[in-house]
């Protein structure tokens, strides 16, 4: 299963600090109908996440009625992504 979606690039800062993209509803509501076959547990899901020419692996979380997916600062610093900016995303879920 396969998304390509835009979403802002968004900070939360604690207990551990992060930086997330949002998963639109529609592709969030279609991960949810495939998750328990692919959670690893807690609602994790992993992924293969795609911004610009970076590829790393990474899981989603599940926050309410959606997914948010974790923007670590060596795919920032790569791809030269500031808060707040619109960000193509590509996900691949793994399982």
């Amino acid at each position: 299963m396969e998304f390509e979606f835009t979403g802002v690039l968004w900070y939360w800062k604690g207990p551990a600090p992060f930086h997330f993209v949002s998963v639109p509803k529609d592709e969030s509501a279609e991960i949810a109908a495939v998750a328990a076959s692919v959670t690893y547990g807690w609602g994790m899901i992993p992924v293969e996440a795609v911004i610009g020419e970076t590829i790393w692996m990474t899981s989603l979380f599940p926050k309410g009625d959606i997914y948010i997916v974790p923007i670590k600062k060596s795919v920032r610093d790569t791809e030269d992504l500031q808060l707040e900016e619109s960000i193509t995303i590509k996900l691949r879920l793994s399982n």
